[in-house]
This record gives structure tokens, C-alpha cells and sequence, in this order.
């Protein structure tokens, strides 16, 4: 879907629009699926005295047990987002409450990236803005981090050039 263009000023191009890698919640969703089968074999093992009251308890269960599991990460990492544009970095997140960073690609004066061995696996990592902020920005589990890494220190050259 990309951010609308009316947040972005004129002239302004989106390099990447990026969600974290689906490993994020990949835990939470097999957890979720797990909660699906045990309610798909608790209504088929449910004795048929205990129908259909059985079968509204287990579902209504399911249900309740499958939010916080599994409707609420992927809610969360449905709506964190992290674009890079020409400009400058945009990260936003939250379902109900919206939080946004906005960092200008003129004050980042180090990119570097990170990979951990499961990272490796899932060709993802940790991009790590440095500002002149103490604490460097952090972007987790990036998908393809190599080849936006090689991308922003493109465009940090390109912006200490003067382009």
C-alpha cells in the first residue's frame, strides 16, 4: 500500500516501503493455528449429548483465546511500517494510537546493518541508523537488509554529494 502521498513533500520519491519479516509474529500465528486445531478436534471428540452447547463454549473459547495470540501481533505488524524515501526516514506504528518518527536522510551519518544466524536463514536483519542522536535508530528484522542497506548508503553519498 506504500504512505499516502499527501504525507510526502514535493517532489519527494519512496525508495522502500517495508514491513518487518513475517518471522516477527510467525510464532504467534503457528500458536494461533495450534488453538484452531484444538478446537477443530475438541468439537469432532465432543460427545453428541453436548451439542450444540459443546461445540458455542469451545468456539466461543477459541475465540477469545485466538485475539491476544494471534489477531493482536499481526495487527501490530500489520500496521508498523518503515519507509525510506529520497528524503528522509518515516517509521509508524500502533493500531489505535498512531506513533511516527520522521528522521531527514541529512542527519544520519552512519548506516550499518546487522544479521543474526536465524536472520540469515529468513534473509532479513537489523538496520542501524546512527544520528547524532545517542541512541542509534534501530529498524528490526528488515526484509532483504543487504540490498537496502547498499540502497541508503546510495543515497546518503548521493545527499553528501549535494544531489
Amino acid at each position: 500500500m506504500g504512505i499516502p502521498q499527501r504525507l510526502l513533500g514535493e517532489n519527494e520519491h519512496v525508495v522502500f516501503h517495508l514491513r518487518t519479516h513475517i518471522k516477527r509474529i510467525l510464532g504467534w500465528l503457528l500458536l494461533g493455528l495450534l488453538v484452531l486445531v484444538a478446537a477443530i478436534v475438541g468439537t469432532i471428540l465432543l460427545p453428541p449429548d453436548a451439542q450444540p452447547i459443546g461445540s458455542y463454549v469451545i468456539w466461543g473459547v477459541c475465540v477469545v483465546v485466538l485475539i491476544p495470540v494471534a489477531l493482536v501481533p499481526w495487527l501490530k505488524w500489520l500496521t508498523t511500517t518503515y519507509t525510506i524515501t529520497d528524503r528522509r526516514v518515516i517509521t509508524r506504528t500502533g493500531i489505535f494510537n498512531k506513533r511516527g518518527h520522521d528522521i531527514p536522510l541529512r542527519g544520519i551519518s552512519n548506516v550499518a546493518y546487522e544479521r543474526s544466524f536465524i536472520d540469515r536463514i529468513f534473509r532479513c536483519g537489523t538496520l542501524v541508523l546512527e544520528t547524532s542522536a545517542d541512541n542509534p535508530l534501530r529498524l528490526d528484522d528488515i526484509p532483504n537488509i543487504e540490498q537496502v542497506h547498499v540502497r541508503m548508503t546510495e543515497l546518503l553519498h548521493r545527499i553528501g554529494q549535494g544531489e
